[in-house]
């Protein structure tokens, strides 16, 4: 969907000629995120800022959607990206329906049909359109505006996005709220988006790719997930930090980490049976489920030797259980709130899964290091 060729700036200062964007060759594919990184003055936002031709290119290609952006009037091109700055820039002497609706009337839409897609933007991210359309910027707070600000660049329905570091200016806890807002409405309406940001953490949660970059040069491109585990050189691997195994967890979901479809047994069952199992496995315990498979408690192995009996006269109830679309970190999270080596995993509905593990998750992140 965006496509950079041989990108390059060049800027030239009383100093001499500065090169803040050097042969950039990338792609962003339709329907997904893609976060510049890198320390302050790398080209990142240079390179932003070109695609709809807010800086116009030294030499080099831009294509969106296969069309040269050469080819676009630069005010027409703008029209079709939607743009996000970090200062959100609304008009303080017009409503958040009339900035919201900026573009729509410069493309010349129906007013009620602007006025619908106004109201139709803010219940996406949680502001009631009935108290807010016909407030002013001011009477906003910074979190409020910030929202506003994204869903205007949505307004007009474009395939592209932009933004420079547009929760940069946010408290932690409203951008963690803001960005789940946004993943909601990225996963609903698969836009292609290029976003600037300094924060890796946030490159991990938001992007699908990730393009790291040191004094105009691009130095790696992939996913969040590849430049955590295979760092392509020590430029990257200082940037992403000494902790990126922990930042892996959160890219990994609980059930691609889960031992699937385990052993189990519900209460009417012995304890012979349930030792014959977990010795037949090599596991020190079993979890115990109920008529129709929910996760009831576990029955630990010396216990079931020790005794005699039905596992339901004799089961420990579970301290925790984590859900399979959980990611690894609320995972490991739970293991060391409730003191577990182990967690049993549940679906939406309740029903047992699997289980995971602290060596099993230690495992994983180890084997994919030793794949790099």
């Amino acid at each position: 969907m965006i496509a950079l060729e041989n990108l390059t700036k060049i800027f030239e200062t009383p100093s001499g000629s500065v090169i803040a964007a050097d042969q950039i060759t990338m792609e962003v594919v339709e329907g997904e995120i893609c976060v510049l990184l890198g320390p302050s003055g790398c080209g990142k936002t240079t390179v932003l800022k070109m695609v709809n031709r807010l800086i116009m290119p030294t030499s080099g290609k831009i294509y969106i959607d296969g069309k040269d952006t050469d080819e676009y009037d630069p005010v027409a091109l703008r029209r079709t990206i939607g743009y996000v700055i970090q200062q959100i820039g609304l008009f303080p002497n017009k409503t958040i329906e009339e900035n919201i609706c900026v573009v729509p009337d410069l493309l010349g839409w129906d007013r009620e049909k602007s006025k619908a897609r106004a109201a139709e933007l803010l219940e996406m991210v949680a502001l009631d359109p009935g108290v807010f359309l016909k407030r002013y910027p001011k009477e906003l707070s910074g979190g409020q505006q910030q929202r506003v600000g994204v869903i205007r660049a949505l307004a007009a329905d474009p395939p592209v996005m932009l933004m420079d570091e547009p929760f940069g200016a946010i408290d932690p806890i409203n951008r963690e709220v803001i960005q789940d807002e946004f993943l909601k409405m990225q996963e609903a309406l698969g836009k292609t988006i290029m976003f600037v940001s300094h924060d890796i953490d946030e490159a991990v949660k938001m992007a699908d790719k990730v393009a790291i970059f040191r004094a105009g040069r691009l130095e790696q491109y992939g996913s969040p997930d590849d430049i955590l585990a295979h760092p392509a050189n020590s430029f990257i691997a200082d940037f992403v930090g000494g902790d990126r195994a922990l930042k892996r967890l959160r890219l990994i979901t609980v059930e691609e980490a889960m031992m699937k479809d385990p052993p189990r047994v519900r209460p009417e069952d012995t304890l012979e049976k349930a030792t014959g199992l977990m010795r037949e496995n090599g596991h020190i315990s079993v979890v115990m489920v109920g008529p129709r498979g929910r996760p009831r408690g576990f029955i630990h192995i010396n216990d079931a030797k020790e005794r005699k009996g039905l596992v339901g006269e004799h089961y420990e109830k579970l301290p925790a259980t984590v859900n399979v679309r959980e990611d690894l970190r609320t995972a490991v999270s739970e293991m060391f709130t409730h003191d577990l080596t182990w967690l049993a995993c549940v679906d939406d509905e309740g029903f047992f899964k699997g289980y995971v593990t602290q060596r099993g998750i230690t495992h994983l992140l180890g084997e994919t290091y030793r794949d790099g």
